[in-house]
């Protein structure tokens, strides 16, 4: 049998046809072809502005830079997410306090918002958590009447859909990824969307050592202009190589969805009658895309989540462990980061997994997996 992996990205000769027509023009670091991709995301986000940036985590940093967080403000951030939801306020000198998340949707809610808020509380970074939509009129009716910027971390939602609309634009500023695990690639990079014209265009500035001339205007020149650098910046630009697949991979998005989404469903009428599972499911203001699909094991299934994984493994399965308790990791074990409760984070983050899903899973690959997981579970 072949390995299943838990997630293959969907590229094809669009993407290379792409790429080889940006090497062709000669200009391969950040220009045209960045511009053309900000503009379709913006588009397509239904943001106002885009910003193209390194990665994820860079577009978080500029993010909170533009917002106006530094050294004596706390970030209110969920724990149940990738370390780099926390790391990303400590960039900027300010203390990531951890919140809670809601049991069902493994994102944080106006609720466990609330219970962790502080004096010093400036922003609260709230995540669409593997792809499931964060209620996020109910964190900025919390949040606005007190001055606390609520930035929307995006990085598995491009796809999904909150109240109607896609996810992040709602938000004063969002950051989004373009990691391989993500649905829509390319290879790495990140955006920031806002409703601002003045933070994208600072953070435009700050992507690029913060120099007054862009080097897309210096090239524009026989004799380029001289720059000036107008503060401390960083070097966090994607390359139009990046860009040229970004824009390939945004015209697929609305496929892969609707084929992750086919995927979902057929996992969740397969696992509705095993004991002791809970699958991910739309929560009643949104639909996920679907980024992960992950199940809690619980109670009365057959094995534990570690039990699963290791059976999943033995059949050729490559599962993960759910998302990670920032809070229990070594980086954040022993620093001052509040004192909500994180009882639900800790229990979701042992006992979920996330199994296999990508647009080109066969009928057969999946069955391989259902097949796998219900050996070790009992019928309802």
């Amino acid at each position: 049998m072949n390995r299943i992996n838990v997630m293959k990205p969907w590229l094809g000769t669009e993407e290379i046809a792409a790429v080889s027509e940006v090497i062709s023009t000669g200009w391969i670091a950040q220009g045209p072809r960045v511009a053309a991709f900000e503009e379709a995301f913006a588009a397509r986000m239904e943001a106002g502005h885009a910003v193209a940036a390194s990665s994820c985590t860079t577009a978080l940093h500029l993010a909170l830079v533009v917002a106006g967080i530094g050294p004596g403000d706390d970030v209110v951030v969920p724990s149940f997410s990738f370390i780099a939801t926390a790391n990303a306020p400590t960039y900027v000198g300010a203390r990531p306090v951890f919140a809670d998340v809601d049991h069902s949707t493994g994102n944080l809610s106006a609720m466990t918002v609330e219970a962790a808020l502080t004096p010093a509380t400036r922003a609260v970074i709230a995540v669409d958590q593997g792809g499931v939509p964060v209620d996020l009129a109910s964190l900025r009716a919390l949040c606005d009447p007190l001055g606390i910027t609520v930035l929307e971390d995006a990085a598995c939602g491009a796809g999904s859909r909150y109240a109607g609309a896609p996810v992040g634009a709602g938000a004063e500023v969002a950051a989004w990824s373009f990691h391989p695990r993500k649905i829509l690639t390319t290879g790495e990079g990140g955006m920031v969307t806002t409703s601002r014209k003045d933070w994208a265009a600072r953070a435009r500035t700050l992507r690029e050592h913060a120099m007054s001339v862009s080097a897309a205007d210096r090239n524009a020149n026989v004799l380029a202009p001289a720059e000036e650098y107008t503060e401390v910046g960083f070097n966090y630009r994607l390359t139009d190589l990046q860009a040229a697949v970004g824009l390939v991979q945004l015209g697929r998005l609305d496929a892969v969805v609707r084929r992750r989404r086919e995927l979902a469903a057929g996992y969740a009428k397969a696992f509705a009658d095993i004991e002791g599972l809970r699958t991910v499911t739309d929560p009643p203001w949104g639909e996920t895309n679907y980024q992960s699909f992950w199940i809690e094991v619980l109670p009365g299934f057959g094995t534990d989540r570690d039990g699963l994984l290791a059976a999943l493994a033995e059949a050729d399965i490559s599962a993960r462990r759910g998302i990670m308790a920032a809070h229990l990791e070594p980086a954040y074990r022993n620093r001052d980061t509040g004192s909500a409760s994180l009882q639900v984070t800790e229990r979701l983050s042992a006992n979920t997994l996330i199994l296999p899903l990508f647009h080109e899973m066969t009928e057969s690959e999946q069955g391989r997996v259902i097949e796998a997981v219900g050996r070790r579970g009992r019928k309802a």
